[in-house]
């Protein structure tokens, strides 16, 4: 069987993460998961002009969050629904792997991440972005974004804080997700 965009990217080190990790990102094929989350948005007028542009989910709390992962040789699309309607926000990324990277399109923007595990934890950590595909940004833009994700109490966890120089914070969210069983 093909490895997962995860396995390729981790290598051993994708074998020796927690469980839940594992599963989620071991899927083939479709796969759908549920859970909370809690965002929080930055307030001025840059802040969300590049958060709208980027899809980012709009401020929340406790609110539901849905993830339909569809997994494939050329990588995967992850498509998030944040909220119950009418007001869902919506974020749809696209992941693939070059050059040992980990690369997610959120909206223009295309960053660059290289992945790392600790303690049965994965980090993100942006070695690049550009805009368009063609534009390059400077890495040094992005070095208060954070993404971790990990196991706690039996599920998978996930935490992202996004800030840029000038701008501030973009956005912060963390919650969990457990696979959905009422999908057949």
């Amino acid at each position: 069987m093909t490895p997962t965009l995860y396995q390729t990217l981790l290598g051993a080190a994708f074998f020796r993460l927690p469980d839940t990790l594992r599963a989620l990102h071991g899927v083939h094929g479709t796969a759908r998961y549920t859970g909370q989350v809690t965002v929080v948005r930055g307030t001025g007028l840059l802040s969300r002009l590049c958060a709208r542009v980027t899809g980012l989910p709009r401020a929340m709390a406790d609110a539901p969050v849905t993830v339909e992962f569809a997994s494939g040789p050329k990588g995967e699309i992850w498509a998030r629904s944040f909220g119950a309607p009418p007001k869902v926000s919506r974020m749809r990324s696209r992941l693939w792997h070059r050059d040992g990277q980990l690369r997610e399109r959120l909206g223009p923007v295309q960053l660059r991440f290289v992945l790392h595990t600790w303690n049965g934890t994965i980090f993100w950590n942006v070695a690049g972005a550009r805009v368009f595909g063609i534009l390059p940004l400077p890495a040094a833009l992005f070095r208060d974004v954070r993404c971790n994700e990990r196991e706690v109490d039996g599920r998978y966890a996930f935490e992202v804080e996004a800030a840029m120089p000038v701008i501030g914070t973009l956005v912060q969210y963390h919650g969990w997700l457990q696979p959905d069983d009422s999908v057949a």
